[in-house]
């Protein structure tokens, strides 16, 4: 009984992974159909440390390359652009990475991700350093780990 929880845990993105003051959770992407030129990356991460850190740079083996984004609306029309010098984590704050503001955008990736798979990922901190860990793949049009459906057990 405990491994079906486990593996339900999992399959929904619930898994945390720390890093110096940093805790990051909720780490997602979304499916892709063939031939998709992008994937986005979506996370939270929380800084319990007396300083801000900054998330610098995101890569993956199996995308020809990571870049930060954010997304606002501007004179009625949604805006994307990449985010310089990284994405600003505040002392005793947390940001959280979604697909209507910051995000990271995985440009070529090298085959399609499917439902229910890990995307690999190395995240990279200007203070903390790099760390190597994975992206839950949700289905093609999620919002997010919170809008999978409930597994009965």
């Amino acid at each position: 009984m405990f491994r079906i929880f486990a593996a339900a845990l999992a399959f929904l993105g619930a898994h945390e992974i720390k890093l110096g003051d940093l805790t990051i959770t909720d780490l997602w992407t979304r499916a892709t159909p063939p031939g998709a030129p992008t994937a986005g990356g979506y996370m939270t991460i929380a800084n319990a440390g007396s300083e801000e850190e900054r998330l610098i740079a995101v890569s993956s083996p199996l995308a020809d390359h990571g870049e930060l984004h954010s997304m606002q609306m501007k004179d009625g029309m949604m805006i994307m652009r990449p985010v310089a010098g990284g994405i600003i984590i505040p002392a005793g704050g947390k940001v959280s990475l979604d697909p209507d503001g910051l995000h990271i955008m995985f440009v070529g990736p090298k085959e399609p991700l499917k439902e229910g798979g890990k995307f690999p990922v190395t995240l990279t901190f200007a203070k903390a350093g790099k760390i190597d860990t994975f992206m839950h793949i949700l289905a093609i049009g999620a919002t997010g780990p919170a809008s999978m459906p409930a597994m009965k057990m």
